[in-house]
């Protein structure tokens, strides 16, 4: 009896693992032509923007002729035709090579790793503050449908998805910053730090990240509360849950056991369409607080039309949020069967 029942066991994990590890491996080959596509259309479009290193380096200087200018053009293989340097950048890349930059000459690799743990921190951050937020007033404007609470919060929602995130960064340090003068708007740590111990280091950081954080996730607190509140809404109607009700079981245990465990699935696959919005928006605020990441790197690198940082910083956004889909993809099949069944298929 125990041999058959563990028999079971075993042929009932495979079912299981099988069909998902089908489903996850032709996710990640199907990665790859994505990102080709990525790579391509991004060197395509990058290379349209007027003017090139060449012409931003040496356009402030009075001595530079027209012979230096195709000289520097030349030594970054500007000269060729836009399909030629894909090829040679496409072959670099494949050896896990983005380049060398043509500010300062620098391993792209070197600069765009000592930029992304600031990025991937602020947003991990960010992502730990809208679910922390969103998740409790999506519940609760859901179960006290129509009342003060659900008007107040749908009201505040709006406001919050037609606030320019740029917007409201600047009047968040007009107020916090020079009015108020309680919080830094700039960088991620004071000028001089010497003379701190590691507490008062961290909490310096940390008054230093407010700012950023805060008007990072204000929008993503907007939409994933509204996303809670819909899929909340769906799953109280279900006949499940008016079955749990019956069964003398109170508000709370239905709310709680039944009704926000499957309300959570669909707001896993918003994982995903967060980390592009994240990353994009990274570029906005790291600019406006000055802050040393990689949306930082970028915009400098893009004024100065430095496409080998300009590709590594794609590159690597655009893996980022491909990974951000998959493991979204993934947690949902994990939860709905079906999908990783079908996905074998």
């Amino acid at each position: 009896m125990f041999c058959a029942s563990a028999a079971i066991r075993r042929k009932y994990h495979c079912m299981l693992i099988y069909p998902m590890s089908i489903y996850i491996l032709r996710r990640i080959i199907l990665m790859v032509p994505l990102l080709f596509g990525i790579t391509l259309i991004s060197f395509g479009v990058i290379h349209l923007a007027p003017g090139d290193a060449a012409q931003v380096q040496t356009e402030m200087s009075l001595k530079a002729s027209a012979e230096s200018v195709e000289n520097l053009r030349r030594l970054y293989g500007l000269d060729r035709p836009v399909h030629e340097q894909y090829v040679s950048w496409l072959g670099r890349f494949v050896r896990f090579d983005f380049g060398t930059s043509f500010v300062d000459e620098r391993k792209v690799t070197d600069k765009i790793l000592e930029r992304i743990p600031i990025t991937l921190g602020i947003n991990i951050l960010s992502i730990i503050v809208i679910f922390s937020i969103a998740i409790p007033i999506g519940v609760l404007s859901a179960v006290r449908q129509y009342s003060w609470f659900d008007k107040i919060s749908t009201v505040v929602v709006f406001i919050g998805f037609s606030t320019p995130g740029f917007w409201l960064a600047l009047l968040l340090m007009i107020l916090f910053g020079v009015y108020l003068g309680v919080l830094p708007i700039s960088g991620i740590q004071s000028v001089d730090t010497s003379g701190m111990n590691a507490f008062e280091k961290i909490l310096d950081i940390a008054k230093h990240l407010i700012l950023p954080v805060g008007v990072s996730a204000f929008g993503g607190v907007a939409g994933m509360s509204r996303y809670s509140r819909s899929s909340m809404l769906e799953v109280i109607r279900q006949d499940y849950i008016r079955t749990a009700r019956a069964k003398g079981l109170t508000e709370a245990q239905v709310i709680i056991r039944h009704a926000f465990k499957n309300a959570l699935m669909p707001i896993v696959t918003i994982i995903g369409l967060m980390v592009p919005a994240l990353i994009g928006g990274s570029v906005i605020f790291e600019t406006i607080f000055a802050i040393p990441g990689m949306g930082k790197l970028f915009i400098d690198s893009v004024w100065a039309r430095d496409y080998p940082t300009i590709m590594g910083i794609l590159v690597i956004g655009s893996t980022l949020t491909l990974l951000g889909n998959l493991l979204a993809d993934i947690s949902y099949a994990f939860a709905d069967p079906r999908i990783r069944v079908k996905g074998a298929d």
